[in-house]
């Protein structure tokens, strides 16, 4: 079906959204704004107010983290926060954590 085709039966609004994220190849670039966006909700107030810098990047997740303690408690724990992150998006949108 083409992009521009419209549907003649009734679509709720989740579905309506999902069927445009996907026509305009925009899943993965909402993913990662959903991971920023609920950085706090997915990570802990803790670990958030000491996130200073927060961004993805090809499936790279950048952390600039204030304290150091904690950056290297978060280093040692990278391939859970990949596999937690992953699991609650779906998908796997984070391939590698760097931390800055």
């Amino acid at each position: 079906m083409s992009v521009t085709a419209r549907k003649t039966q009734a679509q709720s609004v989740g579905e309506a959204f999902e069927a445009f994220l996907n026509a305009y190849k925009l899943r993965s670039r909402y993913n990662e704004t959903y991971l920023v966006a609920y950085w706090e909700k997915l990570m802990g107030t803790s670990i958030a107010q000491r996130t200073e810098k927060l961004y993805i990047n090809r499936g790279v997740l950048f952390l600039g983290i204030s304290s150091a303690p904690l950056r290297q408690e978060l280093v040692l724990a990278k391939s859970r926060i990949i596999a937690l992150l992953n699991k609650e998006m779906g998908s796997e949108i984070i391939t590698d954590v760097v931390f800055i």
